[in-house]
């Protein structure tokens, strides 16, 4: 080849190069979003995670002008979803709505392949995971103090939650060790399979969040909630664990992620976008069903939540350790 063709080759190559660098680096992200966009939500299809997350969804299409499709990937209390979303590209097409045990108590319990502090873009928390320890209606028990009296009598009880290690199961196993019980754990991969096996007869109680509609619906009684600072307003008869006097754990939130490295235009769009899902009416309608209610566990923006997240993570590897649970690689 002569020169001359080499050197029009060169020449050439340096003006498609400099074509394509006078575009701004911002550029994709300006046009964002042009293609359906994933959310991993962290549990089963029917529990208030899924349902919260599905609703967010169907506002958030309606300002972005894309699908928005949840994808449940269940498992290890959503560290599973919050796994696969570690790794995906930081371009706003896949997000995640992964519960706060995930981020503050799972990696203190073992092995993952993130860190909750720096593998993340929070877009927003929508509201926080309470829990409630239920029986059928059809049960004897009126009451928590009856229900007591009876597991001591009776050791052994089977309860369902929605995974080992959730702030449910901890919080039913600060219970027993409160008052001297023994229970059996049945660990599901969220809510909805749980109160199935309830309603199934094959775990004696149940310990989950968004349990307020089968109250409603006559199916289950509550004995005693969890994770709440106060009685209810609209059942001001069911008592706090702090009012059994025993310790209880901070609720935990409900959080919509991104990945590491989310361009700050497409966070800036996301997070307004969702924001506004959030205080919708209809969406507000649906906490309240769950008791999850927007204005008293309220929206709180990325400042809000890289704030918080770091106190409570240590919170929880402090109570963790108090309590003697060892990270699996320590046992």
């Amino acid at each position: 080849m002569r020169s001359e063709q080499i050197n029009s080759i060169l020449w050439a190559f340096v003006a498609i190069l400099a074509f394509t660098l006078s575009f701004p680096p911002s550029a994709s992200s300006q046009s964002y979003p042009v293609k359906p966009i994933t959310i991993y939500c962290g549990y089963e299809a029917g529990g208030a995670v899924d349902m919260s997350t599905r609703a967010l969804a169907q506002e958030a299409e309606k300002v972005l002008g894309v699908p928005v499709v949840v994808e449940n990937k269940p498992g290890g209390a959503s560290t599973v979803a919050a796994s696969l979303l570690a790794v995906k590209k930081p371009d706003g097409y896949t997000l995640g709505s992964i519960a706060g045990g995930a981020l503050l108590m799972r990696p203190h319990l073992m092995k993952l392949p993130y860190n909750p502090l720096e593998d993340f873009t929070y877009v927003i928390e929508y509201s926080r995971i309470l829990g409630s320890l239920g029986v059928l209606s059809d049960s004897p028990f009126k009451t928590i103090d009856e229900f007591i009296v009876h597991a001591k009598n009776h050791p052994g009880l089977s309860y369902a939650s929605p995974g080992m290690y959730t702030q449910n199961h901890l919080s039913i196993e600060i219970l027993a060790k409160c008052k001297g019980l023994k229970f059996k754990h049945v660990p599901f991969k969220g809510s909805a399979p749980a109160m199935t096996a309830l309603m199934g007869k094959h775990t004696d109680f149940i310990a989950t969040g968004g349990n307020i509609p089968y109250v409603r619906q006559g199916v289950l009684r509550i004995l005693l909630n969890y994770n709440y600072e106060k009685r209810l307003p609209d059942f001001p008869t069911i008592p706090t664990l702090k009012e059994l006097g025993c310790e209880d754990l901070p609720g935990m939130g409900i959080f919509i992620l991104a990945p590491k490295g989310l361009p700050s235009t497409i966070w800036e769009k996301l997070s307004k976008t969702f924001k506004h899902a959030a205080e919708t009416s209809s969406f507000k309608e649906l906490l309240v069903k769950f008791d999850h209610p927007y204005e008293y566990y309220g929206y709180k923006d990325k400042k809000q939540m890289e704030q918080n997240i770091f106190p409570k993570y240590e919170w929880f590897r402090t109570f963790l350790k108090d309590v003697g649970v060892k990270k699996e690689d320590q046992k």
